[in-house]
């Protein structure tokens, strides 16, 4: 029975507290014990916490679908961000949340802030929290955050067209940096470029931390992934789930991303117009024809060493992309058919690219100039292709009336007979670079001048073992006045007579680089340098040791008010003289290099407080192996510190560091290599 009794015998003077209940402060309610359930659990005996330990709330003990709910809820992308600088649970937390996840308006739960929710915690997130905030409590995510531990910045972020750029290389890639660049990078305009050198060897970029990217940053228009062996189809299929801006698509090295990821690019992404593949073992023919039907502004295209992708993908690709300009292909298992429908399909093509096709034949580049397509071919390359032969070349000749630049490398099959045949076809070539094409001779090049309808005016011949003197008394020599650039490096038969026709046949040069032509002399020098009426302005001579301060004097006296360049490097018998002479006759020039010749302080000396001006605008000077200049020569250096941006002493054994550091304090904006 219930007994109800003011102040009476019940009080808690006489029974147990625990058995009394006070609805008010005037009446005591009685209860009478009850028999309590049986436990089945087995009987556990606990240690007795010390008294002084307390159990501290905290928000830590709710379940993640929990805090998502409440972070879906903040009011503010500032409160998002100061929030998941909290703990790396958090911060994964708010990457895993799209933005059309977040609640439009905050009014379901209230004015929540960051501060408070922060506060709720006893972690010591003092510093992540100052990362987040400038001075003026501002800025939401700057370039470095401390969430994941680490001592290294972030890139710094650059503003391009209203959105951030990160770069992210080595140890600084991993899924929680990228997590707070997703959370961060909406406060600072949005995230637009993204690139990803590496990764982390311990916590590696996968799929989660770019999973993030997708989720957080729609506005991304530039995606490059190298060295990534953690990323997969899934992750690029997020991408092309939550980032239909995608313009540039650059994969390098990535062996488990295939064609089901470029299948989602190209239904999602209809902006790219650039992509890139390199080392992708696992793409090949499916995904390719489905970027160029779906991808109307797909530009350029370049695809390395994917041994999957063969002529249905390239040819699949190319007739369906009507917008494509640039084509980049090497190591593809392709054939005479896909060069064949880039010639007929390429109509928009600008720029072609061919290196180690192995099985592409004569046919094949016999297909792509009488396809008769590529009327707006400018640029051309081809390298360790055996395809490209004599009828090959001149097929191209004929078939691309606007070929300006023509660069051939390592083709071992063309000869002189199809340069020939080339050079009456082209008719509007600029750029030859020849390299390591054997069968090329010097006769082959001078007839070529004699044939050519071009106006070229720049020529490379290089490693080219060919190129042997011929006899300066043919007749009669072809006259090209039109070239300007002559380059011809490590052709071990070039000499003498080579250089004497040189001068002959082309008067207007002002650029020459003969860099390793043993065999040149002071004469040979002095003929080119005479015959160029138009003043040399870049030259380099390094490797030639037969030369000699004579032909360096007489070079300058020509063309020193002309000379931007000049490289001596190597040319041992040069002395001060030599240098006297350059310092003191040559005042627009801009890069020296005199390492390892023969000079010493007493070169320097003449160059001095009071003809400082006299090389305004040198930016480069290389003395490294100039084993007789010492500090002595330092004082000299120092009156160029207003225009020099780069100098070179290694080698220099009188010169000691303490020397180079008081050079370096006095040229602050100069770089020093000792």
């Amino acid at each position: 029975d219930e007994v109800f009794c003011p102040g009476g015998p019940f009080n808690s003077d006489f029974m147990d507290s625990s058995l009394m209940l006070s609805p008010s402060p005037f009446v005591d309610v009685f209860c009478p014990r009850r028999k309590r359930a049986r436990i089945s659990a087995p009987f556990i005996q606990r240690e007795q916490e010390p008294a002084s330990r307390k159990i501290v709330p905290s928000i830590d003990v709710l379940p993640d679908e929990c805090l998502f709910e409440v972070f879906a809820r903040l009011p503010s992308i500032r409160d998002r961000s100061a929030c998941a600088c909290v703990s790396k649970r958090w911060l994964m937390l708010q990457s895993s949340i799209r933005g059309s996840e977040f609640a439009s308006t905050p009014a379901c739960c209230g004015s929540v802030t960051a501060t408070k929710v922060a506060s709720a915690t006893e972690k010591d997130t003092t510093k992540a929290a100052l990362a987040v905030k400038d001075a003026n409590g501002e800025r939401v995510l700057p370039a470095t955050i401390e969430v994941d531990g680490g001592d290294e910045e972030e890139e710094a972020a650059d503003c391009d067209a209203g959105h951030l750029t990160r770069s992210l290389q080595g140890k600084k890639a991993t899924d929680v940096r990228l997590a707070a660049i997703s959370v961060g990078a909406a406060k600072l305009g949005g995230l637009g470029k993204l690139l990803i050198r590496g990764s982390n060897a311990i916590r590696g970029v996968t799929d989660v931390g770019l999973s993030a990217i997708a989720r957080g940053c729609p506005s991304l228009r530039v995606l490059s992934l190298w060295n990534l062996s953690s990323v997969s189809d899934k992750s690029i299929c997020e991408i092309a789930e939550g980032c239909h801006l995608l313009e540039k698509l650059d994969l390098c090295h990535c062996p488990n991303v295939s064609d089901k990821a470029l299948l989602a690019i190209a239904a999602k992404c209809p902006n790219l117009s650039s992509v890139s593949l390199e080392s992708c073992p696992l793409i090949g023919n499916e995904g390719l024809p489905a970027i160029g039907r779906s991808c109307l502004n797909l530009r350029s295209i370049s695809i390395k060493d994917c041994p999957l992708v063969g002529d249905q993908g390239i040819a699949g690709l190319v007739a369906s992309a009507a917008a494509l300009s640039r084509i980049k292909l090497q190591g593809v298992n392709i054939s005479d058919v896909s060069l064949a429908v880039i010639g007929h399909y390429g109509k928009s093509v600008a720029e072609l690219s061919f290196t180690g096709l192995q099985h592409v034949g004569e046919r094949g580049f016999w297909a792509l100039g009488n396809a008769h397509g590529l009327n707006k071919l400018r640029t051309l390359h081809v390298s360790s292709c055996n395809g490209m032969t004599d009828m090959g070349l001149e097929a191209v000749g004929v078939g691309c009336p606007v070929l300006k630049h023509l660069c051939l490398r390592r083709c071992c099959l063309l000869s002189d007979s199809g340069l020939r045949a080339f050079a009456r076809t082209v008719v509007a070539l600029e750029n030859l670079l020849l390299e390591e094409c054997n069968w090329i001779t010097q006769t082959g090049v001078l007839d070529s001048f004699s044939n050519c309808k071009a106006n070229l005016k720049s020529l490379s011949l290089v490693k080219c073992v060919g190129i042997n003197d011929v006899d300066d008394g043919l007749s009669p020599l072809p006259l090209c006045a039109s070239l300007h650039s002559l380059t011809i490096r490590g052709c071990s038969g070039f000499g003498s007579r080579g250089v004497a026709v040189v001068g002959k046949v082309c008067p207007n040069l002002q650029n020459v680089d003969f860099s390793g032509v043993s065999g040149l002399r002071d004469s040979d020098l002095l003929s080119l340098t005479e015959n160029c009426r138009a003043g040399l302005t870049k030259l380099n001579l390094n490797g030639c040791v037969n030369l000699t301060d004579d032909a360096i004097i007489r070079l300058v006296m020509f063309h020193g008010g002309s000379l931007r360049l000049l490289n001596l490097g190597g040319c041992r018998s040069l002395t001060d003289e030599s240098l006297k002479v350059i310092l003191a006759n040559c005042p627009l020039l801009q890069e020296l290099n005199m390492s390892g010749c023969s000079i010493t302080d007493q070169g320097f000396f003449s160059f001095n407080s009071s003809n400082k001006g006299l090389l305004p605008d040198l930016q480069i000077l290389s003395l490294s192996g100039c084993s007789q200049v010492s500090e002595k020569s330092l004082q000299v250096l120092g009156y160029l510190s207003g225009s020099l941006v780069g100098l070179n002493l290694q080698h220099c054994n009188l010169i000691s560091s303490k020397a180079v550091g008081w050079l370096g304090e006095r040229m602050w904006g100069c770089d020093i290599l000792s």
